[in-house]
């Protein structure tokens, strides 16, 4: 789920330890908000909101309907800046590739948005609705309550969940760490490469001139002397 290029959400960042923005950024998106707000009531109706999010995003109809009955928990047809704030860092989580991390830093906010019966669980199919809004697939969700549904009644409860958010950002990390050993492999590989291709230029160079490396090595060392001889 990515941020559309060149909307205002496209230049915030997020603070990538705590996965929160920083103050600047905070008073940017509550004047963006309020600019947002053309009612001047400090909330965001369902019209308002879906605006916003095809003009940021690339979510269909029937995805920003459902993120905003989330959102609006008390069904009151609108939300506030907090759960606005809390949405905007869901997507620059992505957009900064940050997802694991906030999911970890923030598990129990996101634990109480999925909990949409209040029943302190995550239900499968809750989370498999909301999956798309953390760029979670299908298969990824099956192993998730696979390997930590521990009580098998296909609900999450938080304890479950932390361990969840745990899990996946260690993974994530781990894939990095690979990532940039491969990274730095194939630099060094590139580097060898190029050193080769430079010692063949060399060679054909001094055979096109008819000089060869040991002739070439003996007039380097000849001169050298005479200027020796010379001092």
């Amino acid at each position: 789920m990515d941020l559309r290029e060149g909307s205002f959400l496209w230049y915030l960042y997020l603070d990538k330890v705590y996965c929160l923005l920083s103050v600047r950024n905070v008073k940017a998106l509550v004047e963006y908000f309020h600019i947002l707000d053309v009612h001047h009531n400090d909330t965001m109706n369902d019209v308002l909101f879906y605006h916003f999010l095809h003009h940021v995003t690339k979510l269909k109809s029937r995805q920003i309907r459902i993120v905003f009955d989330m959102l609006d928990w008390m069904a009151v047809g609108e939300i506030g800046f907090d759960q606005f704030y809390v949405l905007v860092c869901i997507l620059l989580s992505h957009q900064n590739h940050l997802g694991e991390q906030f999911l970890y830093r923030h598990s129990r906010p996101v634990f109480d948005l999925l909990d949409l019966d209040g029943e302190m669980n995550i239900e499968a199919a809750n989370f498999q609705m909301y999956r798309f809004l953390f760029n979670i697939k299908k298969q990824e969700l099956r192993e998730l309550f696979h390997d930590f549904d521990v009580t098998g009644d296909c609900r999450l409860n938080y304890k479950e969940f932390k361990l969840y958010t745990i899990f996946s950002t260690d993974k994530a990390r781990e894939k990095q760490r690979i990532g940039k050993v491969e990274e730095e492999g194939e630099e060094e590989k590139q580097e060898k490469e190029k050193m080769k291709l430079k010692s063949l230029l060399i060679k054909k160079m001094l055979k096109h001139v008819g000089v060869s490396q040991k002739s070439l090595l003996d007039r380097i060392r000849s001169k050298s002397r005479q200027q020796s001889l010379k001092l």
